[in-house]
Parts: C-alpha cells; sequence; structure tokens
C-alpha cells in the first residue's frame, strides 16, 4: 500500500518502515468496525492513528470525538462518558448526554486508557460488546453504536497481571494492535522532523530557518528522546527563539538537552541512572528489594565484628540515640536496624534485624517517601515514583497513606 498521500493529508513526517507500517495497518483496518488498540510512548503522535481510522472509515461523515480519560477525574469519568439524569449527584442540575451517546454512528478515541478506573472499564466493556450503556442516575438502557479506538502509553499486560485493568476489556480492545514506534526508533527521521519544524518556526517568528552542524546533528540522531517528536518540537522552538546564531553546532545543542538521567522519563516507567535501561513499578520495587539485601549483608558483618571484638566500621548514616541503645541504620534504609547494648555491657546480645519482604509495604513505603520529599504535592510525588497521578491518588485512598 503506497501510504504517501496519507502523510500527505494528515501532515506526516518521516520515511521509517516501522512508521509505514503502523499507517498502513490503520487505512488497512478502517473499513471495518473492529476495535482498535493503539500503543506507543507519549509523545510519539498516537493521536494522528485513530483519525486515519475515522477519515477511511464508512463512519467519516459521522461525529469524531477524542477524550483523554486520564484527564477526567474519577467521581465524574462515567458521567462525561455515559451521561447522567437531572438529579443524579450534587451539582446535575440538568440531564447531559455522554460521549457515547454524542459519537452515535462515529467514533471514538479512548487516549490513555489504562487511567480508567475499574468500575469504568465495566461500563465500557458493556458498550463493546453489546452497544449498550446506562446514564449515571438511570435505570433505562440505551443503545449506541460507535466505533472505539483507544490508545496508551503503559504496558497494558502488566496493568492486568497487578490487576489495574481488566483482562476481558484489554482482549476486547486489542482487537487489532496498532504500534507507534518511539522516536529513537526512527532515526532516519529524526533529522526530517528537525528540518520540518524548523521552517515551521521560521516562517511563525519571520526569522532564518536554523541548522545544524554535522557534529551537532549526530547529537540529535543519537540522543534517547525521552519526550518523543513532542520533545523535538519544543527544542526547535527554544532554539529558533532564543539563538542569534541560525547555525546550531554541538555544544550550543548540547546546553538544551537534558542531562539528567531521570528527566522526562515515559509515564508509568523509571530508568536507572547507571544503566539508563527503562524499568517498570515492579522491577523498581524489586531493585528496592535487592539494595536492602546488600544493606542487611553489611549489617551482618558488623554484627560479626562486634562478636568477634572488633570495632564496628563506621556506618554511611550518623548513629541515632535512643536511651541506652544506639540505632545503627547504614545507607539511611527503613525497616532495617540492629540495636547494640550501652557501653557497660561487652558482649553482644541481642542483635535483631527485622524488614518486610512484601511489595505492598515497600510500595507504600515508597509513595511516603516521595510525598515527604514533595511536601505532600501528590503531582511531583506522582512523576517521582514514574506513575500517573490517577494512579497515585487510587493507592493512597486504597491504603489510607498519610
Amino acid at each position: 500500500m503506497n501510504v504517501q498521500p496519507i502523510k500527505q493529508r494528515f501532515g506526516i513526517i518521516g520515511a521509517s518502515p516501522l512508521l509505514d507500517r503502523a499507517i498502513e495497518i490503520a487505512a488497512q483496518v478502517a473499513p471495518t468496525d473492529l476495535s482498535v488498540l493503539i500503543s506507543g510512548e507519549s509523545g510519539s503522535g498516537k493521536e494522528v492513528m485513530p483519525q486515519i481510522i475515522h477519515a477511511f472509515s464508512a463512519r467519516k461523515h459521522g461525529p469524531y470525538i477524542a477524550v483523554n480519560c486520564g484527564a477526567i477525574p474519577e467521581g465524574t469519568i462515567d458521567s462525561e462518558l455515559f451521561g447522567h439524569e437531572k438529579g443524579a449527584f450534587t451539582g446535575a442540575h440538568e440531564a447531559r448526554k455522554g460521549y457515547f451517546e454524542v459519537a452515535n454512528g462515529g467514533t471514538i478515541f479512548l487516549d490513555e486508557v489504562g487511567e480508567l478506573p475499574l468500575g469504568t472499564q465495566v461500563r465500557l466493556l458493556r458498550v463493546l460488546e453489546s452497544g449498550e450503556f446506562i446514564r449515571v442516575g438511570s435505570s433505562k438502557t440505551q443503545k449506541t453504536d460507535v466505533r472505539v479506538v483507544a490508545a496508551t502509553n503503559v504496558d497494558m499486560l502488566m496493568a492486568v497481571q497487578h490487576g489495574r485493568f481488566r483482562e476481558d476489556l484489554y482482549y476486547r480492545l486489542n482487537t487489532v494492535p496498532i504500534h507507534v514506534p518511539a522516536l529513537r526508533e526512527r532515526p532516519e527521521d529524526i533529522h526530517l522532523l528537525f528540518r520540518w519544524f524548523a521552517q515551521e518556526a521560521s516562517s511563525r517568528y519571520k526569522a532564518p530557518a536554523i541548522t545544524l552542524t554535522d557534529e551537532a546533528r549526530q547529537m540529535l540522531v543519537h540522543y534517547r528522546w525521552p519526550g518523543n517528536v513532542r520533545q523535538l518540537r519544543n527544542l526547535v522552538e527554544q532554539l529558533s527563539v532564543i539563538e542569534q546564531v541560525r547555525e546550531i553546532g554541538a555544544a550550543t545543542l548540547a546546553s538544551y538537552l537534558p542531562k539528567e538521567s531521570m528527566a522526562l522519563v515515559p509515564a508509568g516507567q523509571m530508568k536507572m541512572a547507571e544503566g539508563g535501561e527503562a524499568i517498570n513499578e515492579r522491577e523498581l520495587i524489586f531493585k528496592f528489594l535487592f539494595d536492602m539485601k546488600s544493606d542487611l549483608n553489611a549489617l551482618k558483618e558488623q554484627v560479626h565484628l562486634i562478636s568477634q571484638g572488633s570495632p564496628p566500621a563506621r556506618p554511611a548514616a550518623s548513629p541515632v540515640g535512643f536511651g541506652e541503645h544506639v540505632l545503627y541504620n547504614p545507607g539511611g534504609t527503613p525497616g532495617m536496624s540492629i540495636q547494640l547494648p550501652g557501653q557497660d555491657n561487652e558482649d553482644v546480645e541481642h542483635a535483631a534485624v527485622e524488614e518486610s519482604l512484601s511489595l505492598q509495604d515497600k510500595e507504600r513505603e515508597l509513595i511516603r517517601k516521595a510525598l515527604r520529599k514533595h511536601n505532600g504535592k501528590r503531582k511531583k510525588a506522582a512523576q517521582e515514583l514514574g506513575i500517573s497521578e490517577r494512579t497515585l491518588y487510587r493507592k493512597i485512598r486504597e491504603w489510607n497513606i498519610d
């Protein structure tokens, strides 16, 4: 299939085979009514795929509605999607149609579908299976004829395993999967996109378009681009406005690229500083437990030295006094401690190491730490943990975290 006309129509820049394949699948599945699940990192351009599907479908003259599920509060999302009756809840002064009712005969795009609450997932599954829904506060079943296209930037199978997403709904949405490649997966397109954005900025700001030296171009291609196309566009905008010299060298370009190893990591993922490999929440917890095991081994060595009459090595964290005892906590790891008797007793009578190996306990502790670090600001804590703000809210309520 020749995808070039589709690219021109929707303003898609790039010649990557992975990108062409995603466009080709979208065009091929468009005439059907199959559900489509689009996966890809944030900023990679997933939102153009449902537009292609709608434009080449028999529903192209019907409504097209895009809904960001992650931006709607959990308490109102059912009302937004399925509508509500007058008096259904406080503030419902009149009946209101939901998106599934408004989009009847057309296409609805559910972005960040992985953020839907479990209760809403049950309602969505019913729509997909039977085309039926019930407004909030009503007992009357209504019908709708809607094509559903969903998108996510999280690992849905992992979400299913953790109980955050229904398995039956996942397979119902994932009838036809489309993967939109990250920018680092299509390096041949990076400079093409740079030049396109540079020309756009040149027209917008009435200034000569910026260009790159050969060294800067190589740096651009080999950068990881955690923010994908969105990050590249922002970079070009900054360079076009701020820099007076229109040929950008490697040193100048490097000053605009984030240097922090944790900068701009996709939602739901974190990156280890030393390895640069993306890891998910579960792997982060396992890493935390592995570090605790290392600390535990160090503590055992301390106890052995004391029992042999040798002075213990100075712990990384300063001892904190508690009455007659001193609590040593090397590395500051919570939940691991050794109590040593006072100076009047030279023998070590008791050395207890207590820790919880529950993944849930460790995850709860990580959330508490992040909240304390950011003075209770949940948005920043969620970014620190590498999870969405909605997921953080749910875990706080579920575990009664102060």
